[in-house]
């Protein structure tokens, strides 16, 4: 029975260190842009035509 409380204990303990590093990127902004990649695939055909006359 005390296995299941270890088990418990290291689960709620790496639950709450994914939970700070999540906190942490959120703060650092690495979720801020959302909109960019959304439309980038949309002109990736466009950049290619421009950068091969250019070699």
């Amino acid at each position: 029975m005390s296995v299941i409380y270890v088990l418990l204990t290291i689960s709620i303990i790496v639950a709450l260190v994914f939970f700070v590093a999540f906190i942490y990127a959120v703060k650092r902004g690495q979720f801020d842009d959302d909109y960019t990649p959304s439309v980038r695939i949309l002109f990736d055909d466009e950049l290619v035509k421009k950068r091969k006359p250019n070699l």
